[in-house]
């Protein structure tokens, strides 16, 4: 339930090619500012760069008081609200929303992924249609700095030092949760709000208080 085609539907993302080539999310963080920056120069006139290695959709908003930084992709009618950080290395796809005093860096966001309100994803790939509750974050490093480990039935090392969490499409997290380094969500699984996430949630399932895990009725 951890592997790339347990999670994504890939139709929902310009990254589907370079995806393919892993079995597991985490392994492509590493190639993802290399993939939008060849990504960046085979799009099409709808794309104007805005600055060097920025590429935007003609229909996507970008307030004004947002930042892109380099390299990064903005898709077909995405909005970037005001105060939006794109430190850079972000693939951001359509019909999405980063919003205010949002912060984004190393992440693919598959297409209608909403990121509205105060959130940090670094290092991460979000699903098609995931929902970020408003203040809840990837932590992407571990507090003694040693490499993460992906706590599923048998661990398995990742040999990195910054890995966040893999969100499988249509996964709602609640507000104010945190996704502990390494946090691997299945496909239609929910979390509760002020939730603290680590290991693996099975797909269909909800995160409850206390790290509780029930399947959703009728799943």
């Amino acid at each position: 339930m951890i592997e790339i085609s347990e999670l994504y539907d890939l139709s929902h993302t310009m990254a589907a090619d370079f995806l393919k080539k892993f079995t597991y999310p985490w392994e492509a963080l590493k190639g993802i500012k290399d993939m939008i920056l060849a990504l960046g120069e085979t799009l099409g006139e709808e794309y104007v760069q805005v600055s060097d290695k920025v590429w935007v959709h003609n229909s996507a908003t970008v307030a004004p008081t947002a930042f892109l930084g380099a390299p990064c992709i903005i898709g077909a009618n995405t909005e970037v609200r005001h105060g939006a950080f794109i430190r850079g290395s972000a693939l951001v796809g359509e019909n999405c929303v980063v919003g205010n005093s949002v912060e984004l860096k190393n992440v693919i966001l598959f297409d209608n992924v909403q990121t509205p309100h105060y959130n940090y994803v670094g290092d991460s790939i979000l699903g098609y249609k995931a929902h970020m509750g408003a203040g809840s974050i990837t932590s992407n490093v571990k507090s003694d700095k040693s490499l993460v480990v992906i706590h599923s039935e048998t661990p398995i090392k990742t040999e990195q030092k910054k890995v966040g969490a893999m969100l499988g499409d249509f996964v709602e997290v609640g507000c104010n949760s945190v996704l502990n380094p390494g946090t691997v969500i299945g496909r239609n699984a929910s979390v509760y709000p002020l939730s603290c996430v680590r290991g693996v949630v099975p797909a269909n399932s909800i995160y409850k208080t206390g790290g509780v895990i029930a399947a959703k009725v009728g799943e």
